[in-house]
C-alpha cells in the first residue's frame, strides 16, 4: 500500500505501548509508516483522556492537524486511546476533522479501519474496553537503549478521583512467560534498559496466579541476556511487600529507583481518595525502604486541591516532603473528573488555591532536589546514553536516578567521539534545574 501512517503519541507510557502496537499492526498490513506526521497521508492521534489538561492537549492537536488536512498535506485523522475510549460518539459529533474515532477496545481492528477511512467512510467503533490485547507485536517508539514493558492492563484500586477504571477497565495481568518472551525480543532488538508499566505494577499477578508476584516477575527479568537495567514504575504503597523490596536490593540489574505515587499524606484525605495509610504509616515505609535499600531514589506525585483538603491537610503535606525529601517529586492540582466519585464531593477547592498550593509546593520540592543535585557533584554516575546536543554541543544521556519522560538529563562532554558506546562514566560538576553536567571518565 502507498499510504503513510504517522502517530501522534500523547498521555502516559502505557498508552505509548498501546500505540506501538497499532503500529505494528498496520504495518503488518501493508501500511507505510513514517515518524513526521507532515509525511502522512493518514495521522493518527493516540489520546489522554486522564484529566482535563490531558483531554484539551489531544483535542488541541487534532485541531492543529485539522489544518494539514485542509491544506492538503495530510488526507484524514484518526483518534485512538483514551480520550476516544471515553468520549467517542461526542469526539465524532463535536470535531468534525476526524476521520475515525476508535476506542482501545477496538485497536486490534486498526487495519480494517483504515481500510474504511480510506474509502471515505466515517466511522465509530468504541466496544467493550477488556477488549485491548495484552500482547502482540510492537514498532518501538523510543530510543533504542530503553522500552517500557507493559505487564497488565486496568485497575482495581478504585480512587475516588481516578477515571482509568472507567476507560481501561478492571485489572488483567499478562503471564510471566508472555512478559519474558517480548523482553527477550526487546533485548535482541539492542534494548539496555526496561521500564517496567501497569496502572499498579505492585498487584501484578494477583488475578492469575492468586497472589503478588511482582518479585518473581522481576527475577525472572533479571535472567534475560542483554537487559542491564530494569526500573521499576508505578508502584502502589499498600503493595510494596517487603519481598518486593528485598528482590529490589538485591538483584543489581534492578536499579535502586521506585516509582511510588503517594497522592497526599493527610489520613483524612488518603481516606476521601479510598486509599490506605496516614502521614506517621508512609514515613515508616519509606523509612523501612531507605533503610534496606541504601542509596535509593523515591519517586512519588501528589494531588493538592482535592475536594475538603483544607489548609491543615496541606500544611501536613508540606511537613511531610520537608521531612521526607523526595529525590523526585511532581504535584498536580486535582482536576474534578466526570463519573468519578469526587466529582460529587462538597467543598470542591477553587482553582487558584490549588494552584497556589501546587507552586508552594513545587518550590519547597525544587529546593529540596537542588540540595540532592549538588550532593551528586564530585561523584561518577553510570550514564545511559541517549545522544548528542548540537546547540550545547556535548552528549546527553540519564543515570540510573532518572527515568526517562519524567526525570532530568545528565549533558556531559567527552574527549573521544561516541558511537556504539551504550553506558559511560561521567564525574558531575555541575547542576542546574535538576538537570546535572560533567564529563566522561
Amino acid at each position: 500500500m502507498d499510504y503513510k501512517i504517522s502517530m501522534v503519541a500523547l498521555g502516559c507510557a502505557k498508552n505509548r505501548v498501546d500505540g506501538e502496537m497499532l503500529l505494528h499492526t498496520l504495518k503488518e498490513a501493508g501500511y507505510n509508516i513514517v515518524s513526521n506526521p507532515a509525511d502522512a497521508d493518514i495521522v493518527i492521534v493516540n489520546t489522554c483522556g486522564f484529566i482535563e489538561s490531558a483531554k484539551q492537549e489531544s483535542i488541541d492537536e487534532i485541531l492543529e492537524l485539522s489544518q494539514l488536512k485542509k491544506e492538503g498535506t495530510i488526507k484524514y485523522i484518526v483518534a485512538t486511546g483514551c480520550l476516544a475510549q471515553r468520549y467517542g460518539e461526542e469526539m465524532m459529533k463535536e470535531l468534525y476533522e476526524l476521520d475515525a474515532v476508535v476506542g482501545i477496545g477496538a485497536n486490534s481492528n486498526i487495519a480494517e479501519i483504515i481500510s474504511d477511512v480510506i474509502n471515505n467512510k466515517k466511522i465509530t467503533d468504541v466496544p467493550e474496553k477488556t477488549l485491548l490485547s495484552l500482547e502482540g507485536g510492537r514498532i518501538q517508539s523510543t530510543p533504542n537503549q530503553f522500552a517500557y514493558l507493559k505487564i497488565s492492563e486496568g485497575c482495581d484500586n478504585k480512587c475516588t478521583y481516578c477515571a482509568i477504571p472507567l476507560i481501561r477497565g478492571r485489572f488483567r495481568s499478562r503471564t510471566i512467560e508472555n512478559i519474558i518472551d517480548e523482553a527477550k525480543v526487546l533485548a535482541k532488538n539492542g534494548v539496555k534498559e526496561l521500564n517496567v508499566i501497569a496502572q499498579d505494577t505492585t498487584r501484578y499477578g494477583q488475578d492469575i496466579y492468586g497472589k503478588l508476584m511482582l518479585p518473581e516477575l522481576l527475577n525472572r527479568l533479571c535472567e534475560v541476556d542483554g537487559i542491564e537495567w530494569i526500573r521499576v514504575l508505578y508502584c502502589y504503597p499498600d503493595r510494596l511487600t517487603d519481598e518486593l523490596i528485598d528482590v529490589i536490593a538485591k538483584q543489581d540489574k534492578i536499579l535502586k529507583y521506585l516509582d511510588l505515587p503517594l497522592q497526599h499524606c493527610s489520613k483524612n484525605i488518603l481516606k476521601s481518595m479510598n486509599r490506605h495509610g496516614s502521614k506517621e504509616e508512609l514515613t515508616a515505609l519509606l523509612n523501612k525502604v531507605r533503610e534496606k535499600i541504601p542509596n535509593i531514589v523515591i519517586r512519588t506525585t501528589f494531588i493538592v486541591g482535592f475536594p475538603n483538603e483544607t489548609e491543615e491537610d496541606f500544611e501536613q503535606l508540606c511537613e511531610f516532603v520537608k521531612e521526607v525529601k523526595f529525590e523526585r517529586m511532581g504535584c498536580f492540582t486535582y482536576s474534578q473528573e466526570e463519573d468519578t466519585p469526587a466529582a460529587l464531593f462538597e467543598n470542591q477547592i477553587d482553582e487558584d488555591v490549588k494552584e497556589h498550593r501546587q507552586q508552594v509546593l513545587m518550590e519547597m520540592q525544587m529546593a529540596i532536589m537542588d540540595d540532592y543535585s549538588n550532593s551528586l557533584i564530585g561523584k561518577e554516575l553510570k550514564v545511559l546514553v541517549e545522544g548528542f546536543d548540537r546547540i550545547a554541543e556535548c552528549y546527553f544521556g540519564r543515570s540510573i536516578y532518572d527515568a526517562p519522560d519524567v526525570d532530568g538529563k545528565v549533558f556531559f562532554m567527552s574527549d573521544k567521539k561516541l558511537t556504539d558506546e551504550v553506558f559511560v562514566n561521567v564525574k558531575i560538576t555541575d547542576c542546574i534545574d535538576g538537570d546535572l553536567f560533567g564529563k566522561c571518565v
